[in-house]
């Protein structure tokens, strides 16, 4: 039986799998340091006798598509790969898509130990990265590499997608689309806890600045302070928040107490203890329901802001404008009925023996991209601990990650199709 020899293959390649993990969570990939993981991950490829692309993205053909964001434009040093597993015909293609940048460490004091070691106990693999995702890109890489050891041969195409500049906003995997690689469908493996997520919410960063009337604090009822304005103002948001969490009734979003929240995360004003503050900039990210539009969304925060001045006459001639930059991340949403979730769901019961959790991405991911623009319908699914993710003392559980790419592994099969030439290798070797 297929599933006997995957598992078989997957468990005599544990120790292969850990070091492959151990090597590139080794490698501080921070945004603009992913060169040296992406040699590694395109030398594997080749290993496996994949068809590699190799490109550094071009910061002016991004720049100029609208939903490009990234703080730099160069991407020099900063290389995507992909590799091509070409199938026989006739069969579905797949994307398995997974980024290779992570965020800093933070201060190494919170660390146990050195936040690229590495380090395996306790059935864990610690250091930045192993979690969110480079344990999914293992589960990935395995996958694919059993399919090539038991001498599987599918119908349709599997392109393993190694892409930067996920964390800052998706220019790695906007570029992927752009050089035309697109599939019947792709598989996203992030840190879900192994849960399957068919729709992800998506988000922007807004900035508003508040405008108070300067005075001496001696005589501060002369002036308007902007601090207690803006109090005014995060009430109103937190009103909208209210008013767009009511009208989610996805069952999907069950679990979640605040499906697509709204963060205040910078506050900034005054400038001297003993005068009256006159502004206040206050920063925020606004998440976005998988159907709704960006822009449907920044239009309701505009209009939403407008209405302040209901309130507060201060805000008619002194209104609290909205101004979006940054970083944005596209929903994404998949149906539910959608083949690949049935292929997924039963693979996960073949492997766990037991129901999938299934449920809606509480952040973006570069799903929505590939849905949306690149016209593939994208599943979240993988292995690591959401809660441990950018967080120090980050981890994955090994266990997890050889179990996803187990189910990852039957997926493709079932998904892509057996051309019905392929002879079972009694004992695959890696190649």
């Amino acid at each position: 039986m297929l599933s006997k020899h995957v598992h078989q293959w997957i468990q005599l390649h544990r120790e292969e799998g850990t070091r492959l993990l151990q090597s590139m969570v080794r490698i501080p990939s921070t945004q603009g340091n992913e060169q040296e993981v992406q040699v590694l991950i395109a030398d594997k490829l080749r290993g496996m006798g994949l068809d590699v692309d190799w490109w550094e993205p071009d910061g002016e053909v991004l720049e100029a598509h609208p939903f490009f964001y990234s703080p730099r434009s160069r991407f020099a040093g900063s290389p995507n790969v992909v590799g091509v597993m070409k199938g026989s015909g006739g069969g579905r293609s797949i994307i398995l898509n997974g980024h290779m940048d992570v965020v800093p460490e933070g201060t190494r004091e919170q660390w146990r130990d050195d936040p690229y070691s590495g380090k395996v106990e306790n059935g864990k693999l610690f250091g930045r990265g192993a979690t969110d995702m480079k344990g999914g890109v293992v589960s990935s890489l395995l996958a694919v590499e059993a399919i090539r050891g038991l001498g599987i041969k599918l119908k349709g195409d599997v392109i393993v997608q190694s892409v930067i500049e996920e964390e800052s906003g998706g220019a790695g995997t906007l570029a992927t689309i752009l050089k035309g690689y697109k599939a019947d469908a792709a598989l996203i493996p992030e840190p879900t806890n192994l849960r399957i997520f068919p729709k992800q919410q998506g988000s922007m960063w807004f900035r508003i600045e508040v405008t108070g009337r300067s005075a001496h604090g001696g005589t501060r009822y002369e002036g308007v302070s902007a601090i207690e304005k803006s109090m005014a103002v995060v009430q109103h948001i937190r009103e909208l928040e209210e008013l767009r969490n009511a009208r989610v009734v996805d069952p999907l979003y069950a679990h979640n107490p605040i499906p697509i929240p709204i963060n205040i995360g910078v506050i900034q004003g005054g400038n001297w203890p003993s005068s009256v503050p006159d502004t206040v900039k206050l920063e925020g990210r606004m998440g976005v329901a998988p159907e709704e539009k960006l822009e449907e969304a920044k239009e309701e925060m505009i209009r939403w802001m407008e209405r302040l001045a209901e309130k507060d006459p201060w805000f008619e001639e002194h209104p609290a404008a909205v101004e979006w930059f940054g970083a944005r991340w596209v929903p994404g949403s998949v149906d539910p009925e959608h083949a690949l979730m049935g292929i997924l769901g039963q693979q996960y019961r073949e492997v766990r023996r037991e129901e999938p959790v299934i449920e809606a991405s509480p952040w973006g991911t570069d799903g929505g991209l590939l849905t949306l623009l690149g016209e593939t319908p994208c599943i979240v699914f993988g292995p690591g601990l959401t809660h441990v993710a950018h967080y120090p003392n980050e981890h994955i559980v090994l266990d997890h990650m050889f179990e996803a790419a187990e189910m990852i592994a039957l997926t493709l099969i079932h998904w892509c199709g057996l051309d019905g030439t392929e002879v079972l290798n009694d004992e695959p070797a890696s190649e």
